[in-house]
């Protein structure tokens, strides 16, 4: 069952995707229908990808795809995936192998890439101009992102900063796992290890200036 391709879906379903309650429909949803149409190629999909709004107040606009496959659903079940796994997913069961096209996945879903030039004390010298550059993850899952911090750990060297907050305290704590310069750096390269991979283009090409400027 395992590829690249099928690596980074399941990193894709691991953050915006859900399993339905009947134990047969998969859903995925994102407000980049590069993702969705990245999504279909790497299944095999001829389901077709629908617009839907949020309910919320500014009525926000995305996309979404539904496909029902029991062999595909009790498989990502055995991997560690379940209904509403929001605030209780752990550990995915992904090959080491194949854990950079997880985790690639991942960030396309809910990570970002995060450039910019700090000025705060050039005006003592230009060279106290500071290029910032940062990879997170985000998660409702503390338990999730510790699983990746600790897997990336063995596999790069990096560890990442966790941190937590809370809209309200009626709402659970949402956590990020954050990467500064240097380990960015090494991170992203080991990502985006050869061209053609299945990806988010707008986050690749983030990480392709970055590794162009710092390249060794």
């Amino acid at each position: 069952m395992w590829s690249a391709e099928i690596a980074y879906v399941v990193g894709l379903i691991t953050t915006d995707g859900s399993l339905s309650k009947d134990k047969r429909h998969i859903d995925y949803t994102s407000s980049d229908l590069q993702l969705l149409r990245t999504f279909k190629t790497c299944l095999s999909l001829n389901n077709k990808i629908c617009i839907k709004y949020s309910s919320r107040k500014y009525n926000k606009k995305s996309y979404h795809i539904q496909f029902g496959n029991v062999e595909f659903y009790n498989w990502l079940l055995k991997i560690g995936l379940m209904p509403d796994k929001t605030h209780r997913l752990k550990e995915v069961d992904v090959p080491k192998l194949y854990f950079k096209d997880f985790l690639r996945g991942f960030l396309d879903g809910d990570g970002s890439i995060f450039r910019y030039t700090d000025k705060y004390m050039s005006y003592k010298n230009k060279h106290y101009t500071y290029q910032r550059i940062y990879t997170t993850f985000y998660s409702a899952s503390r338990k999730n992102l510790l699983w990746i911090r600790s897997n990336l750990s063995q596999e790069l060297d990096i560890r990442g900063a966790l941190n937590s907050w809370q809209k309200e305290k009626k709402y659970l704590p949402f956590w990020s796992l954050r990467f500064a310069k240097n380990d960015s750096i090494k991170l992203l390269r080991w990502l985006y290890y050869k061209p053609c991979l299945p990806c988010l283009i707008r986050k690749r090409l983030i990480a392709e200036s970055v590794l162009a400027k710092y390249s060794q």
